[in-house]
């Protein structure tokens, strides 16, 4: 029963106007919704125009008397705009932000974008209407070339037929008003280059087929259902994706698939490119923002069926979406960092309700939200336990560094990963190195007997600040670093700091003769780095190559016998309630990439915690026995996804008001007397200060999450009214990914 309407005017992949209230005729006010094209009056002559409805209310802070009525509903399938925006109405609901952040984000290029144009001649007189104007105009001989060569070769470019015709703009212009040819102006879209892999004729399984079968038989039944595919490492999950994609191109539907870095579009794209060719798009940050655009608009306009990206591309503009996949769902960055802290799961899986399309999220080894939703029906579970032409899962074996440390061994390299990285090249088998510095916060340890400092309260490490002191950032608990080891007496206790140019400093030192590439963010900062990296390893031109996380990660090097996690520790210990969930996945991922080929894989693990369930877990890649102990900690400790969580980080300027507007905050939560509300804070945040900006964090947690939604508005309105001073900044994380 909505009276006033916020409608958006001008709508498109360049631009963004602002939004106009209108008021709704009584007719219509049960039938309009977000995302719904209407004609308004607009301007001073009341122009005609096309709008999108982005919100709906029952008032309006406008003087009535001056706003206009909306004309009515236009007629026809609401467009993918529509749709989009409703989208964004969604995600302001959802993750408490503005219509104005959700709209910038679900239109995923803002800036405007030279189009890039080519003009066509051709001719617009027969043969005979052409020799005629020839044997009257004799002595018009460039006009006549131009006529000659388009009888000849059809139609042809702007510069390519002046070129061969040897005239000018000028003549062109001529001929034009005398109606023998015409001049039409064409888009081109700028096209990203794709390395196209040979179509290889693969046969499934039993297992694969039994899954696409499955999905076969919804899909033909007119089922959107979700599934969360689980498979370990190398069985064939890529397969079972294009299986399914088949089966909804055939029905003249589109497809999106995210992918969770970069670096993996290489083989992806190769992989789909080679079964779909040109149907097939991508979309990513390395592109210019020309080829972003073009690729929206050829989405837009049905030219290509599947379009492959991070997790901007859930936001592809296609008319007729039939399926979104999400492979390596369990990733985290398909968590935005920035306002709307959205999560390209939760945004997949309402566009496809939105849509009526299918959601596949895939993954060795699943985030344990995903998983928790699979065991509780929201999900349906598909899983595959064994690896494509059955080959076997990598040997694995666990290194403690304590142990190297006490019997003289100093360097990154165990000797147990040495021998058998000497006998890997000896044998012509390629090397993967895997630096683990995701999480990386700071944790201290001490190297001589494992010792993690940690809240006596939480079971989080102790993260060390820069004052010198170490804090919990989920309870506030605080104490003095340390000098010695509180366990064994020991001075060997600190943060470790490692980097990849380092390692492969050592690495080239002990095998001088092998060749090495490195991946890392210094030596990916030139456009198509990734792909000539991983390109150059797949051709073997290359023995070893070390990197951080985005080189475990769902790439197929058949070469690779041999995969070394060099320091597993630093994502084990970081100081939030995820940290064993990360490190788990790294691990398994890690030693999933070898024995892919015809020879059979080793990995080594060196840790100082080689009793941690995280890394027993992924060395007998054991998934489900790791999920059952982590979610029985999550219950525990009211972790998500057994509680819901909800971060505040304040911002501003002014310290001294900072910390008191911060405490003014949580009273006035506290107020609000919740049953079971947790609330943690205010605290520095990790980065207590950035770019002269203060930061303070509060934590909530309450096992109903309406009941944070609450308190999420509350804020939200308190900043709105600015009951909150105006200079104070709150942003909003629903569960998150990393501590603050």
């Amino acid at each position: 029963m909505a009276k006033y309407a916020g409608v958006i005017v001008d709508i498109s992949l360049e631009k963004l106007d602002r939004v106009f209230d209108y008021k709704v005729p009584a007719y219509l006010e049960d039938f309009l919704h977000p995302g719904m094209p209407v004609w308004i009056p607009f301007g001073k002559g009341n122009r005609r125009m096309k709008g999108f409805i982005v919100s709906l209310a029952d008032t309006c802070s406008y003087e009535v008397c001056k706003i206009k009525e909306l004309l009515g509903i236009c007629e026809g399938a609401i467009p993918v705009e529509g749709q989009l925006i409703e989208l964004a109405a969604w995600m302001r609901e959802r993750y408490g932000c503005t219509m104005n952040q959700a709209l910038k984000t679900v239109i995923p290029v803002k800036n405007k974008v030279k189009e890039q144009t080519k003009v066509l001649v051709s001719l617009a007189a027969d043969e005979q209407a052409v020799e005629a104007y020839a044997e009257n105009n004799k002595r018009a001989k460039a006009r006549i070339r131009v006529l000659r060569t388009l009888l000849f070769t059809g139609a042809m470019e702007k510069e390519q037929l002046l070129e061969k015709a040897e005239t000018t703009a000028a003549v062109l212009k001529e001929l034009q008003e005398t109606g023998l040819i015409s001049l039409q102006s064409e888009t081109i879209y700028r096209l990203p280059k794709i390395a196209r892999e040979k179509k290889k004729n693969i046969t499934l399984n039993s297992e694969q087929q039994t899954i696409l079968d499955r999905f076969k038989k919804d899909f033909t039944q007119g089922k959107s259902n979700s599934y969360l595919l689980h498979g370990v490492t190398g069985s064939g999950k890529t397969e079972i994706y294009m299986g399914m994609l088949e089966n909804v191109l055939r029905a003249g539907k589109q497809a999106i698939v995210l992918i969770p870095e970069i670096a993996l579009t290489f083989q992806t794209v190769m992989r789909f490119y080679g079964r779909f060719g040109n149907q097939v798009s991508v979309i990513h940050s390395k592109m210019s923002a020309g080829e972003r655009y073009d690729q929206m608009e050829r989405a837009k306009r049905g030219e290509i069926s599947i379009m492959i990206g991070p997790r901007s591309a859930v936001f592809t503009p296609f008319q007729d979406l039939g399926m979104i996949i999400i492979d390596e769902e369990h990733e985290g960055s398909y968590k935005s960092e920035t306002t709307p802290k959205y999560h390209a799961r939760e945004v997949a899986k309402k566009r496809c309700e939105m849509s009526g399309a299918s959601l596949v999220l895939g993954s060795a080894t699943p985030s344990i939200e995903s998983y928790f939703k699979a065991s509780c029906g929201e999900y349906e579970l598909l899983k595959l336990i064994r690896r494509v032409n059955d080959q076997n899962l990598a040997v694995v074996q666990v290194v403690d560094l304590r142990k190297e440390l006490k019997e003289g061994n100093r360097s990154v390299i165990s000797r147990a990963l040495k021998v058998q990285m000497q006998e890997a090249l000896e044998m012509g088998g390629q090397i993967i190195l895997f630096l683990n510095r995701r999480g990386h916060t700071g944790f201290i340890s001490c190297r001589s007997c494992g010792q993690v400092l940690k809240c006596p309260h939480c079971d989080v490490s102790l993260t060390l600040h820069k004052d010198g002191r170490m804090r919990c950032h989920y309870c506030g608990y605080e104490q003095m670093n340390v000098k010695h080891c509180p366990a064994c007496g020991s001075p060997y206790i600190g943060g470790f700091r490692a980097g990849t140019q380092a390692m492969e400093e050592v690495v080239q030192k002990e095998f001088p003769n092998a060749k090495i590439l490195r991946m890392d963010m210094d030596t990916t900062r030139k456009k198509g780095s990734y792909e000539e990296i991983l390109e150059s390893f797949a051709k073997r031109e290359a023995d070893i190559l070390i990197g951080t996380q985005m080189i475990v990660k769902g790439h197929d090097f058949p070469g690779v016998t041999l995969v070394g996690v060099l320091l597993a520790d630093l994502s084990l210990h970081a100081s939030d309630y995820m940290a064993a969930e990360r490190t788990f996945q790294l691990l398994t991922q890690a030693v999933g990439r070898a024995g892919r080929g015809l020879d059979p894989g080793n990995a080594v693990i060196q840790t100082y915690q080689p009793e941690h369930y995280a890394v027993q877990k992924a060395a007998a890649q054991d998934y489900e026995g790791f999920y059952e102990l982590e979610i029985a900690y999550r219950d525990l400790m009211s972790y998500p996804p057994m509680s819901g969580m909800l971060a505040m980080l304040l911002q501003s300027a002014d310290e001294a008001l900072l910390e008191a507007e911060a405490e003014k905050i949580k009273k006035r939560i506290l107020d609000m007397d919740i049953p079971l509300l947790r609330v943690t804070g205010p605290a520095p945040a990790v980065i207590s200060k950035l770019s002269d900006i203060y930061r303070r964090v509060i934590y909530l947690k309450h096992e109903d999450t309406k009941e944070l939604y609450r308190v999420r508005e509350m804020i939200d309105g308190a900043v709105k009214n600015e009951i909150i001073h105006k200079e104070i900044r709150v942003e909003f994380d629903e569960n998150p990914l990393y501590v603050y």
